[in-house]
């Protein structure tokens, strides 16, 4: 089964409608829900999923959200190694730093996010939804 990490800005993508981004992440999130696709995230994500999300969405709502989307994806643990593969990256964003870690950390070979400019300086291969979504077709 193809394993992929998808970035934080994709899973808000699928959980808050983002149109037109929804459809790309609508349709990856789907190959995981019938397992022909492993999702990782790293934890880090959730926090600041559930950040967003509450700006749409009740608080209970949006942990309803967070309970049904945490079964979709295999979530990958931010430690203390982590911090300091991001600590010594040469990522300007912080929180970037510490998502491109957990995959590196964790052998994912390809990082899905619309944000791969920030990104320039990854070891792993970034692409964005469409691309990858192309690439398995």
């Amino acid at each position: 089964m193809n394993q992929v990490f998808v970035d934080t800005d994709v899973c808000l993508d699928l959980l808050s409608g983002r149109k037109p981004f929804n459809t790309s992440a609508e349709i990856l999130f789907s190959m995981a829900d019938i397992k022909k696709l492993e999702i990782c995230v790293s934890s880090l994500s959730f926090s600041n999923i559930d950040y967003v999300l509450r700006s749409q969405y009740s608080s209970i709502h949006s942990r309803q959200i967070i309970a049904r989307f945490k079964t979709l994806v295999n979530v990958l643990s931010v430690d203390s190694h982590t911090i300091d593969l991001a600590i010594a990256s040469e990522f300007n964003d912080f929180e970037d730093a510490i998502q491109h870690a957990c995959a590196l950390e964790n052998n994912i070979p390809v990082i899905v996010t619309r944000n791969q400019k920030d990104f320039k300086k990854s070891v792993v291969l970034v692409v964005s939804p469409e691309t990858f979504l192309t690439s398995l077709f």
